[in-house]
């Protein structure tokens, strides 16, 4: 039955990491089962030489990440409809084990519910895997899987009927947050999300503060999200929580002023349309273990 299910790969580059890109596509090309077609999108830079048989397409600018992988979706079609199943891979990522693909196959044909997949992601030196590389509130134990709320971004998996049933990613983003507003609107249309612990992805450990625009955006993103999907009455209290949380954190002065500088701005500029999610998915998103006003 697994051999039914068509699997593409889209990766976003900006061109920089010619030598980690290549040996991630190397090890996509290693994966159990039939080969898995590849797009890669240059995010405002050109492409360097890659292997025979990747597709590629090279924007002009760098439109951020949602917009980009966006492309690399449309890229297999309207909605990716060329393929089945598509995997999202960072371009200094690594697959390390044969099997992932295979065992894609299997879960999403095994679950007809199941409409994502989140990826564990390992350093490759220590093996270790990051808190917040775990996508739910109780992290400690990165081993165990689970049903989950939301997914990482540059390891997983996407059932393609999940964007032709509520589109791709929110292409305003830019960066931060954008995997959750596809998440919460592919968990109100009934679909399931699995935290998938033996599916690795190696990839270095690094700090998401490293991106000069990412408390900012960090926080932008976190007011359109509410303002995009929540009820009414839950959006001042996600936003409430969210607010204590990061000065309970004591940032800088300078990331607290980008932050409450990214605030205001999400609450100023267009967020996009407007889904409220319903009270049942506030209910499923509870019982799954993260209610999202956290």
């Amino acid at each position: 039955m697994t051999d039914t299910l068509k699997v593409g790969a889209v990766v976003l580059t900006m061109g920089n990491r010619p030598d980690e890109l290549r040996a991630l596509l190397d090890s996509v090309a290693k994966q159990d089962g039939d080969p898995i077609e590849v797009v890669v999108v240059g995010n405002g830079s050109p492409l360097p030489e890659l292997p025979d048989g990747v597709r590629t397409v090279e924007l002009p600018e760098n439109v951020g990440i949602p917009a980009g992988r966006n492309v690399g979706i449309e890229a297999f079609g309207p909605g990716g409809s060329e393929v089945d199943v598509l995997l999202f891979l960072d371009d200094d990522g690594l697959l390390p084990h044969a099997d992932t693909a295979e065992l894609c196959r299997q879960a999403f044909a095994a679950d007809p519910e199941l409409g994502i997949i989140s990826f564990r992601i390992a350093d490759p030196e220590t093996g270790t895997t990051q808190r917040r590389h775990v996508p739910r509130l109780r992290a400690s134990d990165p081993m165990r899987s689970s049903r989950v709320t939301t997914f990482l971004g540059g390891a997983n998996a996407v059932r393609t009927k999940v964007f032709a049933q509520v589109g791709g990613l929110p292409d305003d983003f830019f960066y931060a947050h954008e995997e959750t507003d596809l998440a919460w609107r592919a968990l109100d249309a009934g679909w399931m999300i699995d935290y998938r612990s033996d599916m690795v992805l190696h990839h270095p450990a690094t700090a998401p503060s490293r991106h000069a625009v990412y408390h900012r955006m960090v926080a932008r993103n976190r007011v359109w999200l509410a303002r995009r999907n929540l009820p009414v009455p839950l959006i001042p209290v996600y936003l409430g929580v969210w607010l204590l949380l990061t000065l309970a954190r004591r940032p800088s002065k300078a990331a607290l002023r980008a932050w409450l500088g990214g605030f205001r701005e999400g609450w100023k500029t267009p967020c996009g349309a407007r889904r409220p999610m319903k009270w049942r998915t506030v209910w499923r998103l509870t019982r799954l273990g993260r209610p999202p006003v956290i």
